[in-house]
């Protein structure tokens, strides 16, 4: 059974925040008392990590969003903006100067 790449990704951001954060607090006896700072600091090692080491769970993720969103999107026959405009600008140019 695969796992959604969503749940993948959330679980792995989550473990790049929990694991520094935990080595934080058990080897540093500072950041005990000022857990903010632990905090702070586990944020910041947490993006670090996932910037370098989860890009491919990332476009995963990504990939799954876009498919899921784009099989709920309605199929429209009718034409777009540009073609639209595309008409409306030839029908101007067609039309003679009034000099």
């Amino acid at each position: 059974m695969k796992l959604p790449p969503l749940l993948v990704y959330s679980v792995l951001r989550l473990l790049a925040f929990l694991v520094p954060l935990g080595i934080l607090w058990f080897f540093f006896p500072i950041f005990r008392e000022f857990w903010w700072l632990a905090a702070l600091f586990a944020a910041l090692i947490g993006i670090s990590i996932s910037l370098l080491f989860l890009r491919n769970p990332l476009s995963d993720a990504s990939r799954a969003i876009y498919a899921k969103r784009a099989e709920k999107a309605p199929r429209s026959t009718a034409p777009s903006d540009e073609d639209i405009e595309d008409a409306e600008s030839g029908d101007e140019d067609s039309r003679p100067n009034a000099a």
